[in-house]
């Protein structure tokens, strides 16, 4: 099957459920898309607004986190039924039914949440590293850099192996807090209190509202309908039943994993700082400073490393996130590797420049604003996210339940409203600022906060006017009728050689497409350093080797009876090749690729990729 359009076709439907299982290990096998979600439920974002709320308010903003987790669960298992039913991730979706100009927007405002999002889980590893080996936060920063690689070798193990990975992290994350909770000793009864909804308002409205933002994140609904498509199932009303069953568990199972976690924040800021009268706590830092003065070493330890894991695991979840909304919303595939380096750099660059400019101390503010950016676009998310799964004509027998709809949008409505809150705030802060003495840059604020709301109203009435389209994903234009004639054989055949394993299919191949009237021309490229500086008058011992290898295979064809020509090129590989086959006028290229993966890919598999664009002629690969 063609993947090439599909959501991360690296690990489409990799993994295979359409053969009987018992019922538990067909369980355990949809087991692993929401753990892969839950980790940005316990971001370093989240850990700011919890320790605030904990040591402000104690206890009695327990029930707050405990409701954004119903929501959700909710929304993530919209998204899930979006993916399953479907096949389309939420990017993909908003493709299909918004017209390119609002596409384009939407995809911007996505790479914006999606660089905070990371951005917050940089700040927060760095911060981690920094309490842990005392590691400068510039340091810290620049090393997650690191994590692009980690991620491509991840991915080339298979998604099972990330899975696994994130669940270790989060594992961590849950043990490290779960032995916080018999070293801080939280007074259960005012816990228990503390499920049982209070009134909001003044300064404890604000950290709820900062609590909801911070849990309910944007690029968790694209991520979600994307990873439940690694699963092949079996695609009639049956398997898709089960699919949507056993993947509403696995959310209900790791969110609620989430959402012990961050009561667990909360309850150690309320157990170790509001009941010692530490009522101000909101950095990470001063938290981690304030428990080894109150509990000596061990507590603050954990806490670190519960950061650092939580700050690893949350990166490599958002970088996944990054792929997705870009071949979503553009259809624009480029190399894994640099899609995530390019998101990893734009996240890096403006923690660099914080902290070079304006020091480690200022790295706090920067956390929090990352959070106030993804309260931007958390609307363009659950809004198209809502009428794609409420749509009879999309989602056919499974579309959504009226109940199901009602619930959904009062949660829309609760948090853009909460969020369209916190951003007024905000615009009132900067209206009162030295910054708004610039004219300038006051009217760019305005005209992005209009333009915004326009595009927000516009992806909220738009379904309403007019009808869903249930479109074939395809991968660029209708195909037209093909004409097609026998094609003559080719005449003028290169194929470049190496001297290794996959030579011998190279020429295979290559004598496959043509026949004994064709000329083939051999092509060998000397890249040896005595080489590359001498070009053709070198005669080192690899370049007297290399002669004699090309010799004999030209040799041999011509005993077999075939037209063979050589030549042998000094240097650079792929622009040499190239250089061949237009000075030889080639009319088909056959080249051998290796196979390899992850990081000898980047440094040995460039080769076919260099020669395909500079070349308009059909290249063979042969692996």
């Amino acid at each position: 099957m063609d993947k090439s359009n599909k959501s991360l076709s690296e690990v489409h439907e990799s993994v295979d459920l359409t053969h009987s299982k018992s019922r538990f290990r067909t369980l355990m096998a949809f087991i692993g898309p929401a753990y892969l979600v839950s980790v940005g439920y316990m971001d370093p974002g989240n850990w700011a607004t919890d320790i605030a709320g904990g040591s402000r308010f104690g206890y009695t903003l327990i029930w707050v986190l405990l409701m954004s987790n119903w929501v959700a669960i909710l929304l993530q298992s919209l998204a899930a039924k979006l993916g399953i039913v479907k096949g389309w991730d939420l990017a993909q979706a908003s493709r299909q039914q918004y017209p390119a100009w609002i596409n384009v927007p939407l995809y911007i405002l996505a790479e914006i949440a999606i660089a905070a999002t990371d951005l917050a889980e940089i700040i927060g590893m760095a911060i981690g590293l920094n309490l842990l080996f005392d590691l400068p936060l510039m340091y810290g920063v620049l090393i997650t850099v690191l994590d692009t690689f980690l991620l491509l070798f991840l991915i080339n193990k298979g998604i099972r192996k990330i899975e696994l990975f994130i669940f270790s992290l989060v594992s961590i994350i849950g043990l490290s807090f779960l032995m916080e909770m018999f070293i801080v000793e939280p007074e259960v009864n005012k816990l228990v209190d503390g499920f049982i909804p209070s009134a909001l308002s003044g300064e404890a409205l604000y950290i709820a509202i900062g609590i909801i933002g911070a849990t309910i994140m944007p690029h968790n609904l694209y991520l979600h309908s994307s990873l439940v498509q690694t699963r092949k199932i079996k695609r009639d009303e049956k398997g898709i039943k089960q699919a949507l069953k056993f993947n509403f568990f696995d959310s209900a199972i790791a969110l609620n994993a989430a959402f012990f976690v961050n009561a667990a924040i909360l309850i150690l800021a309320a157990a170790a700082f509001h009941k010692n009268g530490f009522n101000q706590v909101a950095d990470i830092t001063d938290a981690h400073q304030l428990l080894k003065g109150i509990f000596g070493d061990l507590a603050p330890t954990l806490f670190a490393v519960a950061l650092i894991a939580a700050g690893q695991s949350s990166t490599i979840t958002g970088t996944l996130a990054g792929q997705i909304v870009m071949e979503g919303y553009l259809n624009l595939r480029i190399s894994p590797w640099i899609r995530r380096l390019i998101t990893r750099l734009i996240a890096v660059a403006p923690a660099v420049f914080t902290i070079a400019y304006f020091g480690e101390e200022k790295i706090g503010d920067l956390l929090i604003f990352s959070q106030v950016i993804l309260s931007l676009q958390l609307g363009f998310a659950v809004i198209p996210l809502i009428h794609f799964t409420s749509s009879k004509k999309l989602m056919g027998h499974f579309v959504n339940k009226k109940w199901v709809v009602v619930l959904a949008w009062i949660s829309a409505l609760i948090i853009i409203g909460l969020n369209v809150k916190l951003v007024g705030e905000e615009l009132s802060n900067f209206l009162v600022s030295d910054y708004a003495q610039l004219h300038w840059l006051k009217l760019i604020v305005f005209i992005v906060v209009l333009y915004i709301a326009f595009l927000l109203v516009f992806v909220s009435v738009s379904p309403f006017l007019n009808k869903m389209r249930d479109k074939r994903m395809i991968p660029h234009t209708p195909i037209k009728p093909l004409a097609l004639t026998r094609a003559d054989a080719y005449q003028r055949i290169g194929i470049a050689v190496d001297f290794s394993s996959m030579d011998e299919a190279s020429i295979q191949h290559a004598l496959s497409a043509g026949n004994k009237e064709a000329h083939y021309f051999l092509f060998h490229i000397v890249e040896s350093a005595a080489a590359m500086r001498h070009g053709e008058n070198v005669m080192d011992i690899e370049t007297k080797q290399d002669f004699a290898w090309i010799t004999a295979y030209t040799n041999d064809l011509r005993l077999a009876g075939y037209t063979v020509s050589f030549e042998m090129e000094y240097g650079n590989r792929a622009a040499n090749i190239a250089a061949l086959a237009i000075r030889n006028n080639i009319e088909l290229l056959v080249m051998g690729a290796h196979g390899h993966a992850g990081l000898k890919d980047i440094l040995f598999g460039s080769t076919v990729e260099a020669v395909r664009h500079k070349l308009n002629i059909p290249i063979l690969v042969v692996r």
